[in-house]
């Protein structure tokens, strides 16, 4: 729709809609049933992708990845709660890296396969193509999970936190609006800037008011996160996803416009990375199976993924060796999916098994909300950079408004580009990746001190914790 400016939201859409529906997924298939949820949930993700696919605007694409977002938060915490109803603590981490696996190859083929749909045929059937897949999986589920059954109780209805939801949606998006618009659209003295962050302030104190005073069931348990290895693995999984998901989203930029890669070539490179979720999954849940423990093995992954994100600075630039970024994203990898697995089982063997639900809610709200913090945070870095940069080396050439606007918006403009501009607009391109990669590097270090903070449980092999 030509508005790169505007891109963060539509990874922010769909990342919001999941903060919001993935704390309450835990109460309302409590009430309502798993199976149940899981075709709610399967319903809307398809709906939302062929929204996406059939949008005529880029708000109609926004209101698509929203509607989406609400059926993909809560099939990725109720997919959580089936496994932990049916799997003991000591065997979970394994099981919780065969999901990661799974869900790592999707990634890593979904960006060579969508790049090549897209390149074909173009973008909307890379949506199109998703929704028979979407159906069949959800039919498939609903017709061949066994769980055990529980009597609901729906006049429990009346407790779930539907106000508290209000209020972190209502956060999260002046947050956001704020930070996009800020130095992007408008100026950062503009009042929808002013106005949007404190605002967004005032909401957040509302929030966690609702949580701790008024909610007879929170979706975040503002008591609980006083327990010290809940609020640590939260807090590591809120400011590492914050990196990963920068990463992710700007990542594809540097290859395409710096290195000049088509789609599918940019796809490909990110293959590393999913392999490493993948793996760094799997092995850490093998790990803690037989060793039943934890935490020296989390020491060791957020090293690397600090390792590994001081690297892609240090040698960040125009022209590097074809392998570097396959070493990069495979490091990066690596220590993210092993942290999902920690965290999760961290959070689990802290708390009660009667918080399991609200509990593993709460975190994947807490990554939730650092992917579109984390993202718009990148986009209003990048965005304002390369502003900078490229009025500093064209500003003062006749039409270098309407130019500089165009390549903002596309970045099929760079291959349009005037006589002379070519490689100073590259340069700016570096230069405010550059930052984004600076700024990811403070995520994944605030990450990595507060997973310290964690402590190691005993991981029970049967699922009465005896």
């Amino acid at each position: 729709f030509e508005s790169g400016t505007l891109f963060s939201w539509i990874a922010s859409g769909y990342l919001i809609a999941n903060a919001a529906t993935q704390p309450l997924s835990g109460k309302l298939t409590d009430i309502y049933g798993r199976k149940a949820g899981l075709v709610f949930a399967t319903s809307f993700f398809a709906v939302g992708t062929l929204i996406c696919g059939l949008a005529p605007t880029g708000a109609v694409e926004i209101l698509g990845r929203v509607v989406a977002g609400m059926g993909g938060g809560c099939l990725n915490t109720i997919s959580v709660f089936i496994a932990s109803d049916l799997v003991p603590l000591r065997k979970r981490g394994v099981w919780q890296g065969v999901s990661n696996v799974v869900f790592g190859s999707g990634m890593g083929l979904g960006g060579i396969f969508g790049g090549a749909v897209h390149q074909r045929f173009g973008w909307r059937y890379a949506f199109y193509i998703q929704v028979p897949f979407i159906v069949l999986s959800g039919v498939a589920g609903s017709l061949t999970i066994k769980l055990p059954t529980k009597e609901s109780d729906r006049s429990r209805i009346r407790r779930v936190d539907f106000l508290g939801a209000f209020f972190l949606v209502a956060t999260l998006v002046l947050l956001l609006l704020g930070l996009n618009s800020g130095g992007n659209i408008v100026p950062w003295n503009h009042p929808l800037v002013y106005v949007s962050l404190p605002l967004s302030a005032v909401c957040l104190a509302l929030f966690i008011y609702i949580e701790d005073r008024v909610a007879p069931e929170p979706i975040i348990p503002v008591r609980l996160l006083l327990n010290r290895s809940v609020i640590s693995a939260c807090l590591t999984n809120w400011f590492a996803t914050m990196g990963v998901l920068a990463m992710l989203y700007y990542g594809p930029v540097y290859f395409q416009v710096v290195r000049g890669l088509s789609p599918i070539e940019a796809g490909a490179l990110f293959v590393p990375s999913s392999i490493g979720t993948a793996l760094g999954s799997l092995g850490s849940g093998i790990l803690m199976r037989a060793t039943g423990r934890y935490y020296l093995l989390n020491v060791v992954m957020q090293i690397l993924m600090i390792t590994a994100c001081t690297a892609i600075l240090a040698t960040f630039k125009a022209t590097v060796n074809n392998y570097t970024p396959f070493l990069w994203m495979f490091m990066i990898g690596t220590s993210y999916g092993s942290m999902l697995t920690i965290t999760l089982l961290s959070l689990i063997a802290a708390v009660d098994h009667k918080y399991q639900a609200v509990i593993t809610s709460a975190s994947y709200a807490f990554r939730s909300t650092g992917s579109s913090i984390g993202i718009t945070i990148a986009s209003a870095v990048f965005q304002n950079l390369v502003k900078m940069r490229l009025y500093d080396r064209f500003g003062d050439v006749p039409g270098a408004a309407d130019e500089i606007r165009r390549i903002r918006d596309s970045l099929d403009e760079i291959r349009h580009l005037p006589p002379g501009w070519h490689d100073g607009v590259i340069l700016s391109h570096v230069e405010a990746l550059r930052g984004v990669w600076t700024v990811i590097l403070g995520f994944v270090s605030l990450a990595a001190v507060v997973s310290l903070f964690m402590k190691e449980f005993t991981l029970h092999s049967n699922l009465e914790r005896k």
